[in-house]
């Protein structure tokens, strides 16, 4: 059992997060088949370790992940983050495995960057988690990733009304940080434009797989005092041996670098589930990292790689293979 859990600041704000924290999108069901029962068991394991980070989201099983969290947090000491950018409609989808969910509540989703969409979201979410209170309020898969040629429409949303929603929440006190949640570079760069954010929840774009957020990202939030809270530290599975990458089957290459970073770490005996969740952590950007456990055994696997000593030798030698960016810093490496 981990007894303290360092925490570490979002941004300029004054909230501090743990810097290893629980991401909630099995416990709705997305690509797990998870009982309420396990999802509970699941989150009480990790505050009982010295968790007390959570992130979740109404498209999460369609409010199922919030149901659960909230009631497993109400009188915990926790730091949650939510999302906003989706709107749940009644009405089930007629096949939920399209988006890989399994037994998700009877809703369907609209999306809605605009002020408007984004108050209701703020208030939807608060009445699905049974609290009083989300401190970090993320705009949710906004960007060509998920919405195409439409993410023009509502990219100028979120600039022209959505944002004011958004500071007026922080204003008021109602939220202590803003920022998005998503899975590419691009829209952290396109909506510096629209105003200052706390943070960015970067899903599978800085991980030991993958520092593509080094070259343009990193800097500008360095630059304008935004901190990011590292979301797939294994890349959907392919960094802890399955064959999933992006939410989706991987490519050859992919394959190829994961099998190469795992001979490695096979090479200085330690896991290499252990290095993917200790990296990101030596950037000083990073907020947290939040992987996804699907059941309480896999999460007391994390807890374990999370404490688990790497030689110096391990990052010297990932370093001199050219595997990993040349400006990425490593843990202990001087």
């Amino acid at each position: 059992m981990i007894k303290n859990i360092p925490k570490r600041n979002i941004g300029q704000t004054r909230i501090q997060v743990s810097e290893l924290g629980l991401g909630c999108a099995p416990l709705g069901g997305n690509l797990a088949d998870l009982s309420r029962q396990d999802a509970a068991a699941l989150i009480r394991a990790a505050m009982e370790n010295g968790i007390e980070y959570f992130d979740t989201a109404p498209w999460y099983g369609f409010g199922r992940s919030e149901r659960v969290v909230g009631d497993c947090i109400r009188s915990f000491n926790y730091i949650l983050s939510d999302k906003v950018g989706r709107l749940l409609a009644p009405g089930a989808v007629s096949d939920p495995t399209i988006y890989g969910m399994v037994d998700p509540l009877p809703f369907n989703v609209k999306y809605d960057y605009s002020y408007d969409g984004i108050i209701r979201a703020y208030e939807d979410n608060l009445q699905r988690l049974g609290l009083d209170r989300i401190d970090v309020l993320l705009v949710h898969d906004i960007g060509t990733f998920q919405h195409g040629e439409d993410n023009e429409r509502y990219l100028r949303d979120l600039a022209q009304t959505g944002y004011r929603a958004l500071i007026e929440l922080k204003d008021a006190g109602l939220v202590s940080a803003i920022g998005l949640g998503v899975n590419e570079n691009k829209i952290c760069l396109d909506v510096m434009d629209i105003g200052l954010w706390d943070v960015f929840l970067l899903a599978g774009r800085y991980t030991l797989l993958e520092q593509t957020a080094l070259a343009e990202l990193f800097p500008m939030c360095a630059k304008q005092g935004t901190s990011i809270i590292c979301g797939g530290p294994f890349n959907s599975g392919i960094l802890v041996g399955r064959e999933t990458w992006n939410y989706s089957k991987a490519p050859k290459k992919v394959i190829e670098r994961a099998r190469q970073l795992n001979k490695l770490a096979q090479e200085h005996s330690i896991p290499l589930g252990a290095a993917a969740i200790q990296f990101p952590l030596a950037n000083s950007i990073i907020s947290s990292v939040i992987p996804g456990p699907r059941t309480k055994r896999e999460l007391l696997q994390i807890l374990d790689w999370y404490q688990t000593k790497i030689p110096n030798e391990f990052w010297s030698a990932i370093k001199n293979s050219g595997l990993l960016h040349e400006q990425a810093p490593v843990p202990n490496l001087v």
